[in-house]
């Protein structure tokens, strides 16, 4: 499955970013069109395992549980637990890399949904969310 990647600078370490990104309960606060975020199951490093999202961002309104895979504060992939209503799949990832006392995040994505979307279209809406997600984070953590 095609990915559609993207990144930014975030002023800070890597260890803030990842606590950002580890704070499920806060994204309704910062990440757009999240409505729910309610971690399942946690992990041995205390980090979630399993969380529910309640997404509501036209046109995708759907609810889903995506598995994680943490690396320290280096790396974390997810994946879609179960088929839901309209995702059949989402695979994505956030990289963390030193940039000279800030941190180069990479955001890759991957998503199927059920409804008939041209391929073009698919990655454009890819695009929009990594895009959003990204600049909603970089402000989260520069301002915290």
């Amino acid at each position: 499955m095609a990915r559609t990647t993207s990144d930014i600078v975030i002023d800070a370490p890597a260890h803030q970013v990842m606590a950002v990104i580890a704070d499920f309960e806060a994204y309704p606060e910062w990440a757009t069109g999240m409505k729910e975020v309610r971690p399942l199951t946690e992990g041995g490093d205390g980090r979630a395992e399993t969380v529910s999202f309640v997404l509501d961002a036209a046109p995708i309104r759907d609810s889903y549980v995506l598995r994680y895979d943490w690396h320290g504060d280096h790396e974390v992939s997810w994946s879609l637990a179960e088929p839901a209503t309209i995702l059949r799949s989402m695979d994505g990832s956030y990289v963390l890399e030193d940039a000279g006392g800030a941190t180069r995040v990479t955001y890759q994505l991957a998503v199927d949904v059920s409804i008939p979307l041209l391929g073009m279209l698919k990655r454009k809406a890819e695009k929009v969310i990594i895009d959003t997600a990204l600049r909603g984070l970089k402000t989260r953590v520069e301002t915290a």
